[in-house]
């Protein structure tokens, strides 16, 4: 038992540590890079980039959109819980809190596809590297994300446990 809480903790220790390591690694084969100079393009290609573009823009905007009402939101409900006076003031925070990651992660989504449709049409080295960089961020991202959620329901089903169970009175 005690053995797989060591190795647990140490997975928890090494993952985020080796994405972070690889998002600078990434990062770091950017600089220095020129842009190279552009090839003669078929006209389709042309096009296509073109479209790819449209919906790449498209990707952005949606993601855009989705975190910016999702930040309102976020402040409305934070608002009126502050200003209710209830007793579960923190556990709504939270909640709060966990509900605009949730989102964040799915505009970090609509990023990434972005990201993927830019790169789908003549990649250059550089456009894999920012794609790999963004895919491992969002990877840290939701990594962190799901920890955080798991953490707080393993807390809220202890205090409900603990709520169930009668006081012994005598």
């Amino acid at each position: 038992m005690k053995q797989k809480s060591l190795q647990a903790s140490l997975l928890e220790i090494l993952l985020p540590l080796a994405l972070i390591f690889g998002l600078v690694l990434l990062l770091s084969l950017n600089v220095g890079q020129t842009q190279q100079a552009e090839t003669a393009q078929a006209p389709l290609e042309s096009w296509l980039k073109l479209i790819v573009g449209y919906l790449a823009a498209t990707a952005e905007i949606a993601a855009a959109l989705v975190i910016g009402l999702a930040v309102i939101r976020g402040i409305l409900l934070y608002l009126l819980q502050t200003f209710s006076r209830s007793r579960q003031h923190i556990d709504s925070t939270e909640v709060v809190r966990l509900q605009l990651g949730r989102v964040l992660a799915l505009g970090l989504e609509f990023t990434v596809a972005s990201d993927i449709l830019r790169t789908a049409v003549a990649p250059t080295r550089q456009d894999i590297l920012n794609l790999g960089a963004i895919v491992l961020l969002r990877t840290l991202l939701n990594y962190f994300l799901e920890r955080e959620i798991q953490q707080v329901e393993q807390s809220r089903s202890k205090n409900y446990q603990n709520a169930e169970q009668p006081e012994n009175t005598q």
